[in-house]
């Protein structure tokens, strides 16, 4: 049974190596095509370089913060559902930031810690949903 992550780009951005390895842990039997970034600017060169299709972002990035890379990443003239997807994750559990967030276009919102099951589930329900969803 193929994953509906198999052959997507995805896009893994966080400044803790130990998430980031745990994160490609998570995908390594998907078959999806994943890059990692550490940091916000980062993120964005790594964006343009392999066109993800799926971004889980930290929301707290040295350099440029997750939601300035969301916000250039989907800015004003993108909504919800459009590529790439975007899951932020986050350690704060404020709704302030979450709020904030989902108005930039976020796809999905985590607040750490979370069950890896319920960020595979989330990346699977966008990959599967191709265009169009809200």
């Amino acid at each position: 049974m193929g994953s509906a992550l198999d052959g997507k780009r995805v896009l893994l951005v966080d400044d803790d190596p130990d998430m980031i390895t745990a994160l490609q842990a998570l995908l390594r039997d998907t078959g999806a095509e994943i890059s990692t970034a550490y940091d916000g600017n980062q993120a964005l060169e790594m964006a343009a370089e392999h066109d993800p299709e799926i971004i889980v972002l930290d929301a707290m990035l040295p350099k440029r913060s997750g939601f300035l890379v969301l916000e250039k990443l989907k800015g004003p003239a993108k909504k919800k559902g459009e590529l790439p997807y975007i899951i932020m994750i986050t350690g704060n559990a404020g709704k302030r930031h979450q709020v904030w967030a989902r108005s930039l276009g976020v796809d999905d919102y985590l607040n750490k810690p979370f069950r890896m099951e319920r960020l595979l589930e989330s990346m699977e329900k966008l990959a599967g949903n191709g265009s169009g969803s809200e």
